[in-house]
């Protein structure tokens, strides 16, 4: 596996020069050895342009590719060893599940025996021993995805798995266990993985870091656990979450943060917060809703309640904004009129759109 840096990257498919044609905006980027990324964000916003530059499909207008120290900017897909699962598996049908695997040992000349075992190897890990003769035209959609991903796990001279969306054509009913199953086999190999995706659960369940992006920019990078608690922007606020996070609009009284006619208390001191439009957020999951008045309480009335299986999501109107509460089945359901806290530890404030510093 490999370190991959990018370092000045940037791509435009246009020869305008102006800031708006880039595909990717020029950015500096450092890929870990070993470790599991995804590339977050909806249609067009540069993740699949980063993905092939990375794989060598695409050569950046500006900036440098390198694998660990070595620069592979004007070297080909070919020449940089690398693994692909595109969004359609890319198999050769009239081939066995066998020959599939050992396709690419072959091409590199490995003795029979050699292949065989790897070949082995690989197709336990895969679950596809019972498959191996089979022809793979004959196999399903998602056993089809672990074939390609297969040929990649078969070479021994990989310095990174890049995966462009490899779950679309899965039946969602095999979604969970091919991602699980893609999870357990990059943590065993210990793979450099790349995983470009737009649905924010593969992302957060899949990967050691996410990377969300926006109009070909990086706008975080972090765990799963600090993009759902700290993000950096309102747009990762509602680009991550389902629901998405609540965003009020406030103001400051004093030396307090006021919505809705309400002082809140919070981890942020308002006196020091910069000039700017402000807006505090709280996460669906945790705003509450109580029978108490109190301190972060206010009315809301409830508009509608969506059932999502194991939780169910209450929509609210508060102080005359729309917002969501999480709650699990099995608790009683309100109505009409209520009462919601925001807690003061799990609210966040952001100033014109930035998460703003907690300060002591």
């Amino acid at each position: 596996m490999a370190r991959i840096t990018l370092r000045g990257v940037g791509h435009t498919y246009t020869q305008s020069a102006h800031e708006s044609a880039w595909a990717l905006n020029p950015l500096d980027l450092v890929w870990e050895d070993g470790r599991t990324y995804a590339l977050l964000g909806p249609s067009g916003c540069g993740k699949t342009t980063m993905l092939n530059v990375i794989s060598g499909l695409v050569r950046p207008t500006r900036g440098r590719v390198l694998f660990d120290q070595r620069d592979v900017t004007d070297l080909p897909t070919a020449g940089r060893n690398i693994a692909q699962v595109f969004q359609f598996p890319v198999i050769y049908g009239a081939m066995s599940v066998y020959d599939n695997l050992a396709f690419p040992l072959v091409c590199r000349k490995w003795p029979r025996p050699r292949i065989a075992r790897k070949v082995a190897e690989i197709a336990e890990v895969l679950d596809l021993q019972r498959e191996l003769g089979r022809p793979a035209r004959a196999l399903t959609a998602a056993e089809k995805q672990l074939i390609s991903l297969g040929r990649g796990l078969v070479r021994e001279d990989v310095a990174a798995l890049l995966m462009d969306e490899p779950l679309t054509v899965i039946d969602p009913q095999f979604k969970f266990l091919l991602r699980r199953k893609i999870k357990e086999i990059t943590e065993r190999f210990r793979l450099t993985v790349v995983y470009v995706t737009h649905d924010q659960n593969e992302a957060m369940t899949f990967a050691d870091e996410v990377v969300v992006m926006s109009e070909g920019r990086v706008v975080q990078r972090g765990s799963p656990e600090e993009l759902f608690e700290y993000p950096r922007t309102t747009y990762v606020g509602y680009f991550i979450g389902s629901p998405a996070m609540n965003l009020f609009p406030a103001s400051i009284d004093g030396d307090g943060l006021v919505f809705g006619g309400t002082k809140l208390r919070s981890s942020y001191d308002p006196v020091r917060l910069p000039a700017g439009r402000i807006e505090v957020g709280v996460r669906p999951e945790y705003l509450e809703l109580t029978t108490e008045p109190g301190e972060n309480t206010l009315a809301a009335r409830v508009t509608g309640i969506l059932d999502q299986g194991s939780v169910r999501v209450i929509a609210l109107e508060v102080a005359g904004h729309p917002a969501k509460a999480s709650v699990a089945r099995g608790r009683k359901l309100p109505a009409g009129d209520v009462l919601v806290r925001l807690p003061p530890e799990k609210i966040r404030v952001f100033v014109d759109g930035a998460l703003a510093e907690v300060r002591p």
